[in-house]
């Protein structure tokens, strides 16, 4: 039963999380920064959010450097947010799936141009 509070939980933080980031926060290190997921504990305790970041890797390292610096607003405005007892702490990490699908396509798109 807790999986799926969790589960809710988590897909109402990632709605949250989105709106705080491209409306709340100022810092110009957090620029074109996407939540594809959180994964939540079963005893709300921790949150992973995964992030995708448009841009090179020295723009997603100051993107992480920036959300870490920020953590404890964007926290905190989940907690007003979001009733619970405990807001639960936040682990930023990047989601490396749509980088992994486009190179899947790419691959499986050199092979048909070979097979021709």
């Amino acid at each position: 039963m807790s999986n799926v509070r969790a589960h809710r939980v988590g897909e109402q933080m990632k709605k949250e999380l989105s709106d705080i980031l491209m409306r709340e926060i100022k810092d110009p290190r957090i620029t074109f920064v996407t939540v594809t997921g959180v994964d939540v504990t079963g005893d709300l305790q921790q949150a992973k959010v995964y992030i995708t970041v448009l841009g090179d890797d020295e723009q997603k390292e100051a993107t992480l450097q920036g959300l870490s610096k920020a953590k404890g607003f964007i926290r905190s405005e989940v907690g007003k947010r979001i009733r619970l007892r405990k807001t639960p702490d936040l682990i930023f990490e990047f989601d490396n799936s749509i980088e992994y699908g486009n190179r899947i396509e790419s691959l499986l798109q050199n092979l048909n141009r070979e097979d021709k």
